[in-house]
């Protein structure tokens, strides 16, 4: 007589992934199409439980990639006397999220977008702009707080994943 005492043919309780989870997943995913190897990063752009658009860092159509021919760097000089480089080369996921939108004309009032780490200055007035209600982030970038107020003082929702910073090479 074969009596199951352990438990063996129970088959694993499946968890699925909250909503934020799978959609920064896809964030993600996204990121791995980025042509900056500095800051590979990915956006999604939802409404609804819907996916609107997807964007990743990467240049100008037509224009060559970092990964090609290596990244054009900037100096910022910022408030509290520090220094950070940025690669000018691409344009952010976010935008490029926005631009898809644009160009497919979709419209992104009341949406949520999820992307690697606190958006920019530019890319944050840009989300407000479009009426977005609310930022995913996976990770706080190190000059974020500007834009955290902004969204602040407009009304957009600013969520975290990971409550520490994301650091890459050259900052």
């Amino acid at each position: 007589m074969n009596e199951l005492t352990d438990n063996q043919n129970v088959p694993k309780k499946h968890i699925r992934p909250t909503w934020d989870e799978y959609f920064m997943e896809l964030s993600n995913t996204a990121a791995k199409r980025a042509t900056c190897d500095r800051g590979r990063s990915g956006c999604i752009i939802v409404r609804n439980k819907h996916v609107l658009v997807t964007g990743y860092v990467g240049s100008p159509h037509g224009m060559p990639h970092c990964d090609e021919v290596g990244h054009l760097f900037k100096k910022v000089s910022h408030a509290d006397g520090t220094i950070t480089q940025h690669c000018v080369r691409t344009v952010h996921a976010e935008q490029n999220a926005i631009c898809q939108a644009a160009k497919l004309g979709i419209s992104l009032d009341k949406g949520t977008l999820y992307c690697s780490m606190t958006p920019c200055r530019t890319c944050a007035m840009l989300i407000i702009n479009c009426g977005i209600e609310r930022v995913v982030c996976d990770r706080k970038y190190h000059a974020g707080q500007e834009s955290e107020e902004m969204f602040k003082q407009a009304g957009v929702i600013l969520d975290f994943i990971h409550d520490d910073v994301r650091h890459y090479e050259n900052q």
